[in-house]
């Protein structure tokens, strides 16, 4: 639970930015590697982040800049990384200047139920967290190096054994 913007957005920068160095390690060749056919590639993956960021802050009231639909899915890893961070700096900007710390007690409608505005943040983050552990796999995948996520790569850890 966020007890104060200021939780939410120290928890939001410390995530983005791993978010970010994962997006940032992806080359235009790796964005449609998939488990399989039927399931999100890598860039449909990283677009996904940038739209349900937006679409859910935006169905709770919060007003920013769209980075587009899921149908406007870049042709390039840069231009998503590059969507990403405009849009993660978008939610902060817009937390900062329209909510305030009352604001993470209200509740919304969401899923048929009613959700606190600090839950719905939280599930924001886990979610998040939650499909770019799937882009590390499918970048494995791809030959791409994950970058160190929670702690070192396999590649820093190999490193410091030696």
């Amino acid at each position: 639970m966020f007890n104060n913007l200021n939780e939410f957005q120290q928890e939001w920068k410390n995530e983005a930015a791993i978010t970010l160095s994962v997006l940032n390690a992806l080359t235009d060749e790796s964005l449609n590697q998939s488990i399989a056919a039927d399931h999100f590639s890598l860039g449909e993956l990283g677009w996904h982040l940038i739209v349900t960021m937006h679409g859910l802050l935006t169905n709770i009231g919060l007003q920013f800049e769209s980075p587009g639909s899921e149908k406007d899915l870049p042709e390039s890893a840069e231009a998503i990384a590059e969507a990403y961070e405009r849009t993660s700096s978008g939610v902060l900007q817009a937390i900062q200047t329209q909510w305030t710390d009352e604001t993470l007690q209200k509740s919304m409608p969401l899923f048929g139920q009613e959700i606190p505005i600090h839950a719905l943040l939280r599930m924001l983050l886990q979610h998040q967290v939650h499909h770019r552990g799937q882009m590390s796999v499918l970048m494995r995948q791809a030959d791409l190096t994950v970058p160190g996520i929670y702690g070192p790569n396999k590649e820093q850890s190999q490193m410091m054994r030696k």
